[in-house]
Parts: C-alpha cells; structure tokens; sequence
C-alpha cells in the first residue's frame, strides 16, 4: 500500500474516489442493475485506472466488487460483442500489479488469458461519423417543423410580408438604375481596355527520389491482439504522433491512434508486442486486411533472400527497434537522406517498392539504407544509417546483414 499513500490527489479527485468507492459497495450488495455495469465499463475504455492514470483505493474497492462477478461471466461474457472487457483489464490489474499491494495468491486470481479476445470493435471513420451526427440533426430539426403545425400559419404570414417589403424595394431600385442609364446615355462610352493574359502558372517542381518520401516514424504500441478472422495477423493500436481529427485515427488512453494490422502472428511472441516501441510507416495508403482498415505499417527485420530463393515468409523476424527514449511521433530518417516525407505515398508511383530493396542491417546491428542497391539512384553510393530526430540510431537484435520490410 506504501505506492497508493504515497499518491496525492486534488480534491476533485477526492470525490471522484469517494464516489467509485460508494459504487463499488452498491455492486457488493447485489442491489445495482446491469446498467452500472455497463456505465463502468464504458467509463474505463479510456482509462487505465478508476481515475485515469492514478492508482488509488477506489481500484481496491471496485475489484474486490466485481471480481466475483468476472470470475463467473462467460467468455462471451468477457469479451464478447456485449461484453465488458475493460472491467475484465481493471480485475486483472490490479490483481496483479504490485502498486495496490493486495498479493492475492495465485491460486485466488481471476483468471484472465490477454490473448482471448472474441470481439474487436471496428474504428471509427471520423469523417462518417460526422456526417451520420449531421444527418440525424436535420432530421430532429424537420420532426420539429411538422410537429409545430400551428405555428407555421404564422411563418407563412411573416414570408408574406417579407415578401411585399422586399418587392417595393425593387421597384425603387429599378427606378433608379433607369434613371443612371439615361444620364449614362449622354456620356461618350470609354473604350474597354484589352485584359492582359495571365502568365501560366510554373509546372511543380518534380519530385526528388530519396527514401525521405516514406514518412517513417517512432511508434508506441499500447496494446495488441489476434485478429479475430486471420491467423496470420495482429491488430495493433499504436500512437505515432497524430493530431486529433487525423484520417483513420481514433483515441485510445487518452491517445490519438492508428490501427495497424501485422503478419507477425506466429513469427513474433504477443507479448513482445505489448507496450514496446516500433518504427512504423505512416504514409501508405490505408488498406482493409479481413474487415479491418490498417493505416500504417510496422517495420521488421528477417534474413535476406537469396538469389533464386522462393519468399515463404517463415522467419525469423525482429522488430526495428527505436532508441528507449524515442517519443512516438517522432521523426525517423536515413542518414544524408533528409527531408519532407509525401504526405500519402502515390501507388502508382511505388516510392515504397523502390526503396524497400535498400533498407539493410549491418553487422552491427543498425538498420540503414544501402543506395548503391537501388537501382532508380544510378551513380549514388553508401550506407546511411536509420536515425530518430534526436539523434539515436534505430536497431535490431540479431539479424546480420537481414533486410527489412
């Protein structure tokens, strides 16, 4: 208990504790109906803790009241469509994290598998979101009108009205334009001056080819699962420096988030992919992978293919690896290859398979960009490494001389 005294809390907080502990005793005796439940885990969708980020008793008092109830629901129950999976997160939590200091005996821990998830909701398209909120406003508005019937009577006389004011006003306007047309009439007409053509406007200058076109950046994943219809694939949610109302982002832990489906099921361990820094790139076109739309792409390393080897996709594989103080969001670049990434990679134009063949990993381990491989950049040589904008260089555990992809 000594992390949750050591803890200081406004007086906001305060109530806010008080209040979850008195919701946690309406649980405890049975009286409270599905609905708090549910309110509960709606409430902890965007909060690690009963708070937000803070340990607290309130953590204590809600487990110790639905923990029984968790252990009793149905896997369907848990995670399912209808499910509450965050009051399931919050039970094994804090059961399991040493800031609340219960030590519940292994044997006396709900148990909780991270890996069984049965539904994962879809992310929400920002911009549809907007319009359906848009849609259903006029709606309400046109129900309004034709429920005041008998104030429309009314509308019809003020349009009326309006209508005559706004008659007499022409007809004066009119009077007077007669009136400037025939003193007009008297005056030598002035000849019109030829317009002078507009000078076309300068073609945009053409693209440079450089790998700087590929808007690479440090990613933070902040949770991973199975992809509920692909053995193949993990959906990741990942912070990788958007600002809120980016395309394809929602929030997730009060972060603004892309969703990124992987092929890395079976070739990287789940856990590894829990809380960990990645290199991802962000300016792919979005693409849906079995009913899930992946907005980027997470960077990993496996051995190079040998000439007239077939590709099987079997591994090993190694994430790309940022420096431990890597900010998500922050800019990652090649070496001498600075510059202003496109902000959504053309397909036609395959700047990605162009420079893909040169993203190499030296032998010590660092991931660079071999231009002497690329051919498109005939003439130019060297290894510049992968290096985040404050300077770390970007590695890989063991995979000498792999590519990465």
């Amino acid at each position: 208990m000594a992390a949750l005294e050591a803890q200081k809390y406004t007086p906001a907080e305060e109530a806010e504790i008080q209040q979850w502990i008195s919701n946690a005793e309406t649980l405890k005796s049975g009286a409270a109906d599905q609905s708090v439940l549910d309110t509960l885990n709606a409430d902890l969708s965007t909060r690690t803790t009963v708070l937000g980020t803070k340990p607290s008793k309130a953590d204590i008092a809600v487990y110790e009241a639905v923990a029984p109830l968790v252990k009793a629901w149905t896997p369907e129950e848990r995670t399912g469509q209808q499910g509450r999976p965050n009051i399931v997160r919050l039970v094994d939590f804090v059961q399991n994290s040493p800031l609340f200091g219960l030590d519940v005996a292994d044997a006396d821990k709900i148990a909780v598998d991270a890996e069984e998830i049965l539904y994962v909701k879809p992310p929400v398209d920002a911009k549809a979101e907007k319009e359906r909120l848009k849609k259903e406003k006029a709606a309400a508005a046109l129900a309004a009108a034709a429920a005041a019937g008998g104030e429309q009577t009314l509308v019809d006389r003020t349009k009326q009205v309006a209508g005559a004011v706004a008659d007499m006003a022409t007809a004066a306007k009119d009077k007077v334009v007669d009136a400037v047309a025939g003193a007009k009439q008297q005056k030598p007409k002035k000849e019109k001056k030829e317009k002078q053509q507009r000078a076309p406007a300068p073609p945009p200058p053409p693209t440079v080819l450089s790998p700087c076109l590929i808007d690479l950046r440090v990613g933070h994943i902040l949770k991973a699962i199975k992809h509920p219809e692909a053995d193949s694939l993990y959906v990741s949610t990942i912070a990788m420096g958007d600002k809120p109302g980016t395309d394809d982002t929602t929030e997730y832990e009060g972060q603004v988030c892309r969703t990124v489906c992987s092929g890395l099921n079976g070739l990287v361990p789940l856990e590894e992919m829990q809380g960990r820094k990645v290199v991802v790139v962000c300016n792919l076109k979005p693409v849906k992978m079995r009913g899930i739309k992946s907005s980027a792409m997470v960077l990993a390393a496996s051995p190079k293919i040998k000439e007239g080897e077939a590709d099987d996709h079997k591994g090993p594989v190694e994430l790309v690896t940022p420096p431990a103080d890597a900010k998500a969001g922050e800019r990652v670049y090649f070496d001498g290859w600075k510059g202003e990434p496109e902000k959504v990679l053309n397909p036609k134009k395959k700047i990605w398979e162009t420079f893909q063949p040169g993203f190499t990993i030296t032998d010590d381990l660092e991931v660079a960009f071999d231009a002497g491989v690329v051919k498109e950049l005939e003439g130019k040589e060297g290894l510049g490494k992968l290096l985040t904008e404050s300077g770390g260089v970007c590695t890989v555990k063991s995979l000498k001389g792999g590519q990465v992809r």
